[in-house]
C-alpha cells in the first residue's frame, strides 16, 4: 500500500497579485527542474494543506501549490468580490506564466477537479495530463444531491444538525437561506452558519467517521472562508453553463488522465465518475472500494500516489 511522501518544506514562496484586492498565496515544492504539476485544492475555499504537497515524488516534480481567491494564505479572506469561476481559471494561467511553465500536470479533487477540467477544456494546449480525485460536475443534480435531498436519506443525524441554524418556514430552499445567512449583517448567525455548513461537509467526507477531519472543517477561519465561498458559487450554479464540463469533453481529446473515486463517496457520488469517463476515452477510472470523499483515505493515497508515480514514468520517457 503506498502512502504520502515524507513532509517537504518549500523552496519558494510568492505573493500574486491578481485582480485587486486579491493577492494569492503561491508555493512551489520539489524539483525545480522536475516535471510541473499545479495542484487545485477543494472547496471552493478549501485551501491547501501541507499534505498536499505529498502526493508526488518531490525528486521528480517541480509542485505547484495556490490557494485560490479569498481562502487559505490568499487574501482578503473569505472574499466574494470578484470570485467567479472565469476569474479562477484566469488566475491559474496568471500563475503557469509567472512561474515560466510552457505546459504542466493539473492535479485537483472534488472542485480541484472540477477546476482542473474546466481549464483543460480552456486550455488544452497547457496540460500534460489529468490526474483526478472525487469527480464534481457541478451539474444541478450534483449540487442538490449534497444541499437538498440525498445525501440526508444516508446521513439524518447530521442533517438534523446541518439545517438547525435555518428557520423552518426556510428550508424548502436551504441553499439560498444559507447564502443569505453567510453574506448577512449578523456575525453571530454567520458564525454558526458557517461552522454548520463546513462540518456537514467534513462529516460526510469520509467512509468512516474521522474526528481530525471534522475538526479541522469545523475550524472557525477554515470554516468560514469554504462555507461562504461555496455558498457563493453553488447558488450561481459554479458560474458555469449547464452539464458544461460533460458537453464539452471533446476538448480533453488527446489529454492522458487518470481519474480516482471512492466507492462510497457521498459527497460526490461515484456516478460522476463513470460520466466523466465515457465522455473522456483517454481516462483510466480507478474506483476505490473502501473510501468515501476524502483524499487522505488510505486507499485514495495509494491510488493518487501510484498514479503520480505512473505519470512522472511516462512523461520522463517522453
Amino acid at each position: 500500500m503506498r502512502v504520502h511522501y515524507p513532509a517537504i518544506k518549500p523552496y519558494a514562496t510568492h505573493r500574486v497579485e491578481v485582480e485587486a484586492p486579491h493577492r494569492l498565496y503561491l508555493e512551489e515544492c520539489g524539483n525545480p527542474d522536475g516535471v510541473p504539476v499545479v495542484f487545485l485544492h477543494g472547496g471552493p475555499g478549501a485551501g491547501c494543506r501541507e499534505q498536499d504537497r505529498c502526493f508526488f515524488d518531490p525528486q521528480r516534480y517541480r509542485i505547484v501549490l495556490f490557494d485560490q481567491r479569498g481562502c487559505g494564505r490568499s487574501t482578503p479572506h473569505a472574499s466574494l468580490e470578484k470570485n467567479d469561476t472565469a476569474r479562477l481559471l484566469a488566475d491559474i494561467e496568471t500563475v503557469r506564466r509567472q512561474l515560466g511553465i510552457d505546459r504542466w500536470v493539473v492535479f485537483g479533487g472534488s472542485w480541484g477537479a472540477t477546476l482542473a477540467l474546466l481549464y483543460a477544456q480552456a486550455y488544452p494546449e497547457r496540460v500534460q495530463a489529468l490526474i483526478l480525485r472525487g469527480i464534481f460536475l457541478c451539474r444541478q443534480g450534483d449540487i442538490d444531491w449534497f444541499y437538498r435531498q440525498g445525501a440526508h436519506r444516508i446521513f439524518p443525524d447530521y442533517w438534523r444538525d446541518f439545517i438547525e441554524p435555518v428557520s423552518r418556514h426556510r428550508r424548502d430552499d436551504l441553499l439560498t437561506a444559507y447564502h443569505q445567512l453567510l453574506t448577512g449583517d449578523n456575525e453571530l448567525e454567520r458564525m454558526a452558519a458557517a461552522k454548520a455548513w463546513s462540518i456537514w461537509e467534513g462529516r460526510c467526507a469520509t467512509l468512516d467517521p474521522r474526528p481530525a477531519v471534522v475538526n479541522h472543517f469545523g475550524n472557525p477561519h477554515f470554516a468560514t472562508a469554504l462555507a461562504r465561498i461555496e455558498a457563493h458559487y453553488f447558488v450561481n450554479g459554479a458560474f458555469i453553463e449547464p452539464d458544461q464540463i460533460i458537453g464539452n469533453a471533446g476538448q480533453l481529446r488527446g489529454i492522458p488522465g487518470v481519474i480516482v473515486h471512492g466507492r462510497y463517496d457521498m459527497v460526490c457520488p461515484v456516478e460522476q465518475a463513470f460520466a466523466l469517463a465515457e465522455a473522456w476515452p483517454e481516462a483510466q477510472l480507478e474506483i476505490v472500494r473502501d473510501a468515501g470523499h476524502a483524499s487522505g483515505e488510505p486507499g485514495t493515497v495509494h491510488a493518487l500516489v501510484s498514479a503520480t508515480d505512473a505519470m512522472a514514468d511516462r512523461l520522463e520517457s517522453e
